[in-house]
């Protein structure tokens, strides 16, 4: 199968660096019981017995939360010549809007988290910032790279987090707000190829859908 067609299949698509803050985040929620991505209804304990099985899906969707990560253009727009384009980054984005628009359908809390800096580049990585100059730089807050790809839309209900490291929960709210929403589990779509490596599952857009 082509690399690109293995890639529109998964709902894993853009860099997410899984650093220690985003593992450590990981291994509190798998040792206080919730999922980092949860299963689907199957004949598994989640299938809540005592209830209706629509009953027990919407119950748990209304416990989970997708984070969105990087779809913005600098980093899958050829046409941008960005130094942060993402190989293959563009064929994926109809598998992320399908893969949101079902989390949408069940009542899935969406994070689009992004990244926005300012023009100078002082809040970036050091070994990045010679990439700003002239108030022009990847993502750059208010410049067309950073805008979400074309056919991506943040819609009523979503939420939009400002990240500027890899990591999303790096000097972030994003733990605070996942917590305020009691969300216990988490469907994480970005490019991060060795997730079962760490015990995290990864299901297929075709799982997704069932």
């Amino acid at each position: 199968m082509p690399s690109h067609l293995a890639l529109l299949s998964c709902l894993l698509v853009l860099v997410l660096s899984l650093d220690k803050f985003l593992l450590h985040y990981l291994k509190r929620r798998w040792h206080s019981g919730g999922s980092i991505i949860p299963r689907f209804p199957t004949a598994s304990p989640f299938s809540f017995r005592s209830q209706p099985r629509h009953m027990a899906a919407a119950g748990r969707w209304s416990e989970t939360a997708m984070l969105v990560i990087d779809m913005q253009k600098d980093f899958v727009d050829p046409a941008m010549a960005s130094p942060m384009l993402v190989a293959g980054g563009e064929a994926v984005i109809p598998a992320v809007a399908e893969a949101v628009a079902v989390a949408r359908e069940r009542g899935i809390f969406v994070v689009w988290v992004v990244r926005e800096h300012d023009p100078s580049g002082r809040d970036v990585e050091l070994f990045r910032r010679h990439l700003y100059s002239g108030g022009k730089g990847p993502t750059v807050k208010g410049l067309k790279g950073a805008e979400l790809a074309d056919g991506l839309v943040i819609k009523e209900g979503d939420y939009k987090l400002v990240k500027t490291r890899f990591s999303a929960f790096f000097a972030t709210h994003l733990d605070s707000v996942l917590k305020t929403l009691g969300m216990k589990n988490l469907v994480i779509v970005a490019n991060i190829r060795d997730m079962k490596t760490i015990g995290v599952e990864t299901p297929t857009l075709e799982e997704w859908r069932c």
